[in-house]
């Protein structure tokens, strides 16, 4: 009698699937298009931006080292940070909306991973032929035509990579001065970590991991859903239209037969490898590339267009048209979003416009509360810090309020360059028997002699010994 017991069955699952590689095929068509269009602009902004000049300087620098932000006219500075992260949310919110409306649309069009794998997409396919011939050239051994195909290919890569490293610090650091130390090898450690470390990010996300980046490494894959609902226009298969499948024949079609052909070619222009026609999945980017490739298949054969399209769950459910569906755009989760965007952008275009380009700190000295001067006037000291947010500079006047027959002891009148902060003493002095022993609020005020518009008043305490 065989007494061994039965070995426990182990299953293995798997947390990450090795890549295969996609070899997606060119596709022409209206969304193609307008991805394109979503290429030049945004790359025209990116590597164009740092060259502008403003004010004699460049008109777009996060200047680090001396803490200052430019932006065209504008100047921010540590203090202003509320003014940036109020965009970090407005651009936040804009997504928000938009995927509540139209799904992943940002993904398929204007995202960087997008916008750079498209442009490496295109590099590859100038070195190394269309969909086909990428095949084959990768299933061949290696011979010298092989070599430099592929060497040509990651030498422009690496390039392009490099330019936008280089431009991405340059919004860190003059781009002028910054072209003049890489001609002259002059960088400085972190410039070259940066430049190498960005450019490597590009060349190995837009070259190798591609779909990898959105599949795994990106988050908004995972929690877009939350912002669906069944009246968020996503791409769509019409299952009862395309169903059941058949082969194309010339001759006509059967009755019951589908529009859908089974060519494939809605996968084979997929830049994630996804078959749309088994319904929304999370890898599907929303670029619309298989929208393209599937009315080209339906002028080809002579079928209406949008067997694959833009629609709704519930206009697909309803058998809505498109107007109908465009319709209920304006449903309480659009409007909550959009109510909220426009309350953000008004506070923050309204602080942006009233903003007093001059700020001031009152700092009371430290080493004595007050002391006894001529006459028997009491005196306390004061640092001001004063900060000309400008491009110009100016000439500011200072003085004080709150106590009968106060006066300002020092010099009167700080001139400032522009963008400058500096730190002033002053000297403010209450005649003898004025003001009540303790503490006695007063004012310091600050004017700009030439520009009667700036002007900041602080409040502070004087102090007479008791």
């Amino acid at each position: 009698m065989n007494n061994t017991a039965p070995q426990p069955q182990v299953s293995v699952i798997k947390m990450y699937a090795a890549r295969e590689e996609i070899y997606a095929r060119e596709v022409k068509g209206r969304y193609a298009s307008l991805r394109w269009a979503c290429v030049w602009i945004t790359q025209l902004v990116f590597y164009g931006l740092p060259w502008l000049s403003w004010n004699g300087r460049q008109a777009v620098l996060f200047d680090l080292a001396s803490r200052k932000f430019y932006l065209f006219g504008l100047v921010l500075w540590p203090q202003d940070f509320v003014y940036l992260a109020a965009l970090l949310i407005i651009s936040a919110y804009l997504l928000f909306l938009a995927t509540a409306v139209a799904g992943r649309v940002w993904c398929g069009f204007a995202c960087p991973q997008t916008v750079y794998t498209e442009v490496f997409m295109w590099i590859e396919r100038k070195f190394e032929g269309d969909r086909s011939t990428r095949m084959r050239l990768d299933r061949q051994p290696w011979s010298v035509q092989k070599f430099l195909r592929k060497f040509g290919k990651h030498l422009a890569w690496g390039a392009v990579a490099l330019w936008t490293g280089f431009t991405f610090v340059g919004y860190f650091t003059p781009i002028q001065t910054l072209l003049k130390s890489v001609a002259s090898l002059g960088l400085g450690p972190w410039e070259w970590f940066w430049v190498l470390f960005y450019g490597f990010a590009t060349y190995g996300n837009a070259g190798w991991l591609r779909e990898q980046v959105c599949r795994y490494m990106c988050p908004y894959a995972r929690f877009q859903s939350s912002m669906f609902d069944p009246d968020t226009l996503i791409i769509t298969y019409d299952e009862k239209r395309g169903e059941p499948r058949s082969a194309y024949v010339k001759q006509k079609q059967t009755q019951g037969q589908g529009d859908c052909i089974d060519c494939t070619m809605c996968v084979q222009v997929c830049p994630a490898g996804i078959d749309i026609r088994k319904g929304l999945q999370y890898e599907c980017i929303g670029c619309a590339a298989c929208v393209d490739a599937c009315n080209n298949v339906m002028d080809k054969i002579g079928k209406p267009r949008g067997l694959i399209r833009y629609a709704t769950e519930n206009g697909m459910r309803d058998r809505l048209s498109t107007a109908a569906m465009r319709k209920r755009v304006l449903r309480p989760r659009v409007l909550i979003y959009s109510g909220i965007l426009l309350a953000i952008v008004a506070v923050f275009l309204g602080t942006l416009v009233t903003r007093t380009p001059l700020k001031m700190d009152v700092i009371r000295d430290r080493g004595a509360m007050a002391r006894e001067v001529e006459d028997g006037a009491i005196e306390n000291v004061y640092r001001l810090q004063i900060m000309n947010t400008e491009e110009v500079p100016h000439r500011y006047r200072i003085s004080a309020s709150g106590i009968e027959g106060i006066t300002i002891a020092s010099a009167p009148e700080v001139m400032l360059e522009a963008t400058a902060s500096r730190a002033v003493p002053v000297r403010i002095r209450v005649p003898e028997g004025k003001g009540a022993p303790g503490s006695n609020k007063i004012s310091i005020e600050l004017k700009a002699v030439d520009d009667e518009r700036l002007q900041v008043q602080e409040k502070a305490a004087f102090f007479i010994p008791r």
